[in-house]
This record gives C-alpha cells, structure tokens and sequence, in this order.
C-alpha cells in the first residue's frame, strides 16, 4: 500500500466525517466541515503528486482516485443542496454531478476500445476541479445568512465550475467523437 493510495483511502474515510460534522449541532460544525472537505482537497493533490514523483502510480490508486474525487464532491454538493434549498444551488450541483458520471461512463468506454487517452484528463478540468474546490469549502464554511458576499462568491465559484464542466465535457465527447459515430468512413 503506496503513500499516494493511502492517502485516496484517507479521503474516502474524511466522507463520513463529512457528513457526521455537517449535521452536528454545534456553532462550529460549518467550520469542521470545511476544514475536513480542505483536508480532502489537500489529500487529492497530494496523492497524485507523490505517485507521480515517486513512481507510486498503481492499478488501484488509478481506479479509487477519481472514485474518491468523485465521492466527496458528490456528497459536499448533496449536503449543501439541502441547506440552500434552492433551483439557484440544485442547476449546478446536478451540472457537476451528472457531468461526472457521463465522463465516467465514456472513459470506461473508451479504456474497452483501448482508447482511454484519447479522454484523458485536460487543463480546463484541473480548472474546474479548483473552482469546485473553492466553491464548496466556501459554501460548506459559509451557511446560508451568514455572510452574504462569502455566499455569492461561493455561488459565483460553483457556476464557474459548471460552466468548465459543460466546457470539459464538451471537450470530452468531442475527442470521443469519432468512435461515437455510428456513421465514420472508416468503419
């Protein structure tokens, strides 16, 4: 078990920390989640950092990786659709999600077609996925009515996240597009 695997595997176990903090009933339990989504976030760049630097990247830290990612920002955005409660907060939260799932299903696609590169993550994804990262720990620190400006610019970060993820995903499915069309020239 590398340290880049460990790590993925802390941040699975930060979700039911996550939660659990979240629905505590103390002043401080804003304050707890965020830190625990930041260490979350931390653990993400620092696993992919120590595989690659040390050589570390293996079978298993490549599939729970993005799992883990994709776990946590699905929860923290669940989580935080219920506090806001509002279309204004569900539209982005379900853009990221169900981007996440559809770029999931085509890589997996497109890994059986021995063609996995050919969507392999891009910069305007690191983008996004920082934007999301701030949007959330914003958003998670920051409930609904207690500051109004940490509010819109934890609002104003989650649409800059969905509009990079429609953005990527486009990205996405066009450099698939050509295995996608049933109507190639090659075939």
């Amino acid at each position: 078990m590398t340290i880049a695997n460990q790590l993925t595997l802390l941040r699975i176990l930060l979700i039911p920390a996550l939660i659990l903090v979240f629905y505590l009933p103390f002043k401080l339990s804003a304050f707890f989640s965020a830190l625990i989504f930041s260490l979350a976030a931390i653990t993400d760049w620092a696993d992919g950092y120590i595989a690659r630097k040390y050589n570390q990247s293996t079978p298993f830290g490549a599939f729970l990786d993005p799992v883990a990612d994709k776990l946590m920002v699905a929860v923290a955005l669940v989580l935080l659709v219920e506090v806001h409660g509002s279309s204004w907060f569900a539209i982005p939260a379900v853009v990221i999600v169900g981007r996440e799932i559809v770029i999931s299903a085509l890589r997996e696609w497109m890994a059986e077609l021995g063609k996995r590169a050919t969507v392999a993550v891009s910069s305007i994804g690191k983008i996004k996925t920082t934007c999301q990262m701030i949007s959330i720990i914003v958003l998670l620190l920051f409930r609904p009515g207690v500051n109004v400006y940490m509010t819109a610019l934890g609002y104003i970060t989650l649409y800059g996240a969905a509009l990079l993820t429609l953005w990527s995903m486009v990205v996405y499915l066009k450099a698939a597009w050509p295995e996608l069309n049933p109507n190639k020239s090659d075939h």
